[in-house]
Order: structure tokens, then C-alpha cells, then sequence
């Protein structure tokens, strides 16, 4: 299995794009050429390097307070990819834990779980998001136990679905006839059988996670005003979008770069991990 997921191309795409960002976040200190917070109000607004008027020790030009773009992308993947990474998971074991309870069991808890689900849903996710950050004020922790209690729906409702077709198989009536207890049932027979979706849904959370954070962050509800986020710098572009359009065009194509990659890893691995797309290609 793990050769079919490394031989797509789709995977190889996404695992590189979403590689370099990590990489960005992890060793941030160690790439940015300066300081992501410095000033120098001598040289506001320089144009890239390779620009006419740029200056080469800040190659993708500077911001309205002097602040070099590039340290302030880099450092600003620290940010996304936490967010992308620690929401998505915190999203991904609530709404799973549900859905194989519910799918399980059905009956009384189904219900229950499934209208919960539905209420849920039914209030739009960024509206939620910016009213759960209002009352829980900004900062990182925050921002992830937003996204949590927003997204952890999305699981839920296709993991369910996936659950009540795998209970009618065979071999999980013949576990239940042998007297394997409900936990043993559901972690050995039924979280494996709906582990590649599950792994799916994760790589797409991831991308979505990327774009909650940087609306919240645009509207100055994520991380602090020190703490670089690709949205925060979308905000601050727009003053000065006709004079120096490069600090608006840049950060929006990291946040596009990240939700890209994110979306083409989740397809190879759907394309991949999916027994029931695997059956069509051979017939």
C-alpha cells in the first residue's frame, strides 16, 4: 500500500508543497534572513530584489513599517502549519470518537449524535469561529479550540456514514458472534477499515484549518499583533496595495500554496487509499 501511495504523483505534489512549508515553520530562526518583527523606517516599502529600486538583502521587498516580506512568510508558517496540523487532529478524534459510537450502536445514540450534528452545522463555521474567538479573546490555544469546535462536524457526519456500511459486513458480525467486546470490535475491525478515509478528511481539515486561521487573523482575532500569521499581513497590505501590491499578492499566495497542497495530497491519497476507487480502475 505504501508504494501505491508514493508511486502518485498527486501525493508526491502535496507531500513536497506541505514538506517545504514544514520545513519553513520548523527551522524558521535558521532560514528568515531577519528578524520577522524588525523595523527600518529607512527602507519602508522597497520593491523585491529583482525590482527596479530593490535591495538585495531583502529580497522580497519590505512592508510599510520596514519589515523584511520574506522572514515574515517564513515565520508566518509557523503559525499555519501548527494550526493546520494541531486543529485538524483535535477535530479529527472528536468527530471520529462520535461517529463510531454512533454508527456502532445506532438507535437512541445515533439520534442523539446526529441531531447534535445537524444543529451544529447549521450555524455558518467562520460566523462560529469569529464568535468563539470573541469570547475566548486571540491567542494560538485559542484559535485551534475554535477550529476544533467547529470542524469536528465534518468528521463526524462521513465518518458515520462510513461506519454503518462497514457494520453490515460479515466479518464484523462474525467478531460480534465471538464474542469480541464493542471497544475490540470498533478499534480492531472497524477503525481500520475506515482508516484511508480518515486520513483523507485529515489532509483537507488541514487546508481549511489554513483558511480559518487566516480570516480570523485578518480580522485581528487569531494571534497576537508580534506574531506574524499570513492573513494578519493581508490586513496590513491593504493600506498600501496601489504603492507596494507585492505584500498583498504574497502572503495571499502562500495561503493559496498551502491550501493547494493540503487539497492535492488529500485527492493522491483518497485516489489511493480507497479500496473502492482501486476496484473501478481495474474493471
Amino acid at each position: 500500500m505504501l508504494r501505491s501511495v508514493f508511486r502518485s504523483s498527486r501525493v508526491l505534489i502535496g507531500l513536497t508543497i506541505v514538506g517545504i512549508l514544514v520545513v519553513c515553520a520548523i527551522f524558521a530562526p535558521v532560514i528568515a534572513p531577519h528578524d520577522p518583527n524588525e523595523q527600518n523606517l529607512v527602507s519602508i516599502l522597497l520593491p523585491p530584489a529583482w525590482s527596479e529600486g530593490g535591495d538585495p538583502s531583502f529580497l522580497l521587498g519590505t512592508d510599510s513599517l520596514g519589515r523584511d516580506v520574506l522572514s515574515r512568510l517564513i515565520f508566518g508558517a509557523r503559525v499555519a502549519m501548527t494550526v493546520a496540523v494541531l486543529a485538524s487532529l483535535g477535530a479529527m478524534i472528536v468527530g471520529a470518537v462520535l461517529a463510531y459510537v454512533a454508527g456502532y450502536f445506532g438507535g437512541r445514540i445515533d439520534a442523539l449524535i446526529g441531531r447534535a450534528v445537524d444543529v451544529w452545522m447549521s450555524f455558518p463555521p467562520v460566523i462560529l469561529s469569529l464568535i468563539l474567538m470573541v469570547g475566548l479573546g486571540v491567542g494560538l490555544r485559542n484559535v485551534i479550540f475554535a477550529i476544533v469546535a467547529v470542524d469536528w462536524t465534518r468528521f463526524c457526519r462521513v465518518i458515520r456514514s462510513e461506519v454503518l456500511v462497514v457494520r453490515r459486513k460479515d466479518y464484523i458480525a462474525a467478531a460480534q458472534l465471538m464474542g469480541f467486546s464493542h471497544p475490540r470490535v470498533i478499534v480492531k475491525e472497524i477503525v481500520p477499515a475506515t482508516l484511508p478515509l480518515l486520513i483523507t478528511l485529515l489532509s483537507m481539515e488541514m487546508g481549511i484549518a489554513v483558511i480559518v486561521e487566516a480570516i480570523l487573523s485578518f480580522v485581528g482575532m487569531s494571534v497576537s499583533a508580534n506574531t506574524p500569521a499570513w492573513g494578519q499581513m493581508v490586513a496590513d497590505a491593504r493600506q498600501t496595495i496601489y504603492e507596494a501590491p507585492w505584500n498583498l499578492f504574497l502572503p495571499i499566495f502562500a495561503i493559496f500554496l498551502a491550501v493547494l497542497g493540503f487539497n492535492i495530497l488529500g485527492d493522491g491519497l483518497r485516489r489511493t487509499l480507497d479500496v473502492r476507487l482501486i476496484a473501478r480502475g481495474r474493471t
